[in-house]
């Protein structure tokens, strides 16, 4: 059992968790995913394509054949992180292929690591496959391998990620995610529908909506509706909310039909959680930014979702330290949290990454005086939290169990999303539960980020 401090990369997937099983003389891939929660499905696909073609899977580096490394390209600290990873993988296995958001840059990988087999770019599954195919030939054996199957998850099989759009329409200056994964795609929404079906059919109790910019869902389409399902992000919301799953959205766009989905929120079909990735709250800053400059509105729109569902639960995200940052700007931020109450917080230093216009923004912050600023924005999120969930004392709440060890299950109430926000522990009499339930707890004790309770 362990709690839950502020994650320092609130971008972060939780990590894959991957199974080994092979019959002799199966080729077997190993599979090492970073980033964020759309690398890990795009993981999930590639080795579900790999598997049905008679590849097992390795968590292992030594007991696979080659390695498949998804990179992240989000900042520099991340792209020297998977460049790390890349030649770990190398020095371990020594047959390596590179895809993801790093693999949008070939030439710099191979001017790192030339040993590498292949690169290939974001959300490139067939020329993944490819790769594969090349440096390992499949074996497949018709009596197991060509039977129907699930695809690979790497979460626990109780939750799992739903990935309903690819890339961005926003040209904001700090990012490159338009450059490394296109403009928006969304997904039909049947193909969704039929993909979330098939998930909860096979267990899953929770559907984590992600995409880039979840609220634009279905804009390139033209909100195109086919076979009874529309492509809009509130239409899709109550479709998904029919199945009897949790539903939690992230990555929300705080655009004016969000309000739409409040209701779903209060009647009970969607978790009352809104994952809103807001930035900052000083004007000046977001127009910097190429982000809405309408804090104040933002400010009125969040009284309105608390006034249709007071029970909501807001996540966001923020930078502090962004070029030409002023104290009274980052004052500015702090007196917003102060009015925002938000209740879960991640935030970001801001970091230069190649190709973001931001780079050259004049005015760049220190790093002493970002380090200041992140600690005395987290201080404040900190006290926000930890007023919250002592106000949660007494209550009674339905959680799903997450994990269970000698000491405790570890689960999460309808406000914690996996990994990157805080955990409800149940220390007594959890001898009889199961991982995937979902039990009524009365909360007995808060801390700064989680609970802790008994089941009723």
């Amino acid at each position: 059992m362990s709690t839950n401090p502020p994650n320092l990369r609130p971008d972060l997937a939780p990590r894959a968790k991957i199974t080994s099983a092979s019959r002799p003389g199966q080729p077997t891939i190993g599979m090492v995913s970073l980033g964020c929660p759309k690398a890990l499905v795009d993981s999930e696909r590639i080795l579900t394509r790999l598997r049905a073609e008679g590849y097992a899977i390795s968590p292992d580096y030594s007991g696979a054949d080659a390695v498949v490394v998804n990179t992240c390209g989000f900042l520099d600290s991340a792209k020297a992180e998977s460049l790390d990873a890349i030649g770990e993988a190398l020095n371990e296995n020594g047959r390596v292929i590179v895809t993801g958001c790093l693999g949008a840059e070939p030439d710099y990988i191979r001017e790192h690591h030339p040993k590498i087999l292949a690169v290939t770019g974001p959300h490139q599954y067939e020329q993944v496959l490819d790769a594969v195919h090349t440096a390992v030939p499949p074996s497949p054996d018709p009596f197991v391998d060509l039977l129907p199957a699930s695809g690979v998850s790497l979460t626990p099989r109780h939750y799992s990620y739903l990935k309903i759009s690819e890339g961005c329409n926003h040209k904001c200056k700090f990012c490159i995610i338009p450059d490394m994964r296109g403009r928006l795609q969304s997904r039909p929404a049947h193909a969704v529908m039929r993909e979330a079906e098939k998930l909860v059919e096979n267990g899953v109790k929770e559907l984590l909506v992600i995409s880039q910019d979840t609220s634009a869902y279905g804009v390139d389409i033209k909100h195109a509706e086919d076979r009874g399902h529309r492509a809009h992000i509130t239409d899709l919301a109550r479709d998904l909310g029919s199945l009897g799953a949790w539903v939690r959205l992230h990555y929300v766009y705080p655009y004016p039909h969000v309000r739409q989905m409040i209701p779903l929120m209060a009647d009970g079909l969607v978790l009352p959680y809104l994952d809103i990735p807001f930035q900052h709250a000083h004007p000046d800053v977001l127009k910097r930014m190429a982000r809405p400059a309408a804090a104040s509105k933002t400010l009125d729109e969040i009284a309105a979702w608390r006034d249709i569902c007071p029970d909501i639960t807001l996540r966001s995200t923020f930078i502090v330290g962004y070029p030409g940052e002023t104290e009274e700007e980052f004052q500015t931020l702090l007196d917003w949290m102060d009015e925002a109450q938000l209740d879960r917080v991640g935030c970001f230093q801001y970091e230069n990454v190649e190709g973001a216009r931001s780079n050259a923004l004049p005015n760049h912050v220190d790093a002493d005086v970002k380090q200041d600023r992140w600690n005395r924005f987290m201080e404040k999120a900190q006290a926000i939290s930890e007023a919250k969930l002592e106000a949660k004392v007494g209550q009674r709440m339905d959680v799903i169990i997450d994990e269970i060890d000698d000491e405790a299950a570890t689960c999460r109430t309808k406000s914690d999303a996996p990994e990157i926000d805080g955990n409800l522990f149940i220390d007594e009499d959890f001898q009889n539960l199961t991982v995937g339930d979902i039990v009524t707890v009365e909360v007995e004790e808060a801390g700064e980020y989680d609970l802790w309770g008994r089941v009723v």
